[in-house]
């Protein structure tokens, strides 16, 4: 007995006695079965692993696939058939006649696309748009497009615009893997407002169930200091003032943007780099108000003086 599902990372036994057990792919069978009870949850799974290993130029081209990897990040996952380009297996020119007939059916293989599909390729090129804009890594970009996929599958885009539905999934899809972009840097790159982003992201972690742990403030620091070409010295003590606050507990319910700028200030002062709090804030995206409210706990509370 086989269930059907629509998405295979999704993949459940609907057994209540058996919701502690793990889910178990079986690669060389193409199965994916329950670990409790032993129920065949998908089968006939695409064999996505690599045959043998390729000693030489020879070995190689023998034993090499066919076309791309499979990728979420693709409307299709990369499993479409392209029509090619007007030329015969030989090389040579097609008649005039057969270019027409492959040219229309280039325009009906277009045409023929579902709407859901047309909707995931022009989403996923927006995707691909803004992964340039903020330079994340292809990894975090799969699991955007995962989340996105999520949110269409849970009927989540009627009344929200396609933009500001993968710049939510971006976003989440970067606090996942801790790396340090804020909603203005997500908002600014998807040209969508931080209202709507904000509200849409609250949404998408409702409705999916999403658990999203707080940035490290330290990668903050970080990306902060490279930006501003602050000296190391500088890096390494904003490392050990934002270490002190965490001890005396004063970092808890804090913008931890706010922190690592507020962190870095005292620390460029202490060395002799007169950076005013107004530079601070435009490169962290925090008012400087709220850099020197917390610039000052952090001298009250450590009792740094200038």
């Amino acid at each position: 007995m086989s269930i059907n599902y629509s998405n295979f990372y999704d993949v459940k036994c609907q057994l209540d006695t058996c919701k502690t057990y793990p889910v178990i792919t079986d690669s060389d069978r193409g199965e994916i079965f329950c670990g409790g009870c032993g129920l065949i949850l998908v089968q006939n799974l695409d064999d996505t692993s690599y045959e043998n290993h390729s000693y030489n130029s020879e070995d190689f081209m023998k034993n090499a696939r066919t076309g791309p990897a499979t990728s979420l990040t693709m409307f299709d996952k990369g499993l479409s058939t392209v029509i090619g380009i007007n030329k015969d297996s030989s090389g040579n020119n097609l008649s005039s006649k057969t270019k027409f007939e492959f040219n229309r059916l280039r325009t009906w293989d277009q045409r023929s696309k579902s709407r859901a599909t047309s909707s995931l390729s022009k989403a996923f090129t927006l995707l691909h748009g803004i992964k340039t804009k903020i330079g994340v890594h292809d990894n975090v970009v799969e699991n955007a497009a995962y989340i996105y996929r999520k949110a269409v599958n849970a009927k989540l885009t009627r009344g929200r615009t396609m933009a500001s539905l993968i710049s939510a999934s971006l976003y989440a899809s970067c606090r996942m893997n801790n790396i340090p972009r804020t909603l203005d840097d997500i908002a600014e790159a998807g040209n969508v407002e931080r209202r709507i982003l904000s509200r849409d992201l609250r949404t998408i972690i409702k409705k999916l169930g999403l658990n999203l742990n707080q940035y490290d403030t330290t990668s903050f620091i970080v990306k902060i200091s490279n930006n501003m070409n602050l000296s190391e010295k500088t890096k390494r003590n904003a490392f050990e003032i934002l270490k002190k606050c965490e001890e005396k507990k004063i970092t808890a319910g804090k913008h931890p943007v706010a922190q690592a700028a507020a962190s870095l200030y005292i620390a460029s002062i202490l060395n002799g780099e007169k950076i005013s709090q107004k530079k601070f804030s435009n490169e962290s995206g925090v008012s400087d108000v709220t850099i020197r409210n917390r610039a000052n706990l952090i001298k009250k509370t450590l009792k740094i003086s200038d």
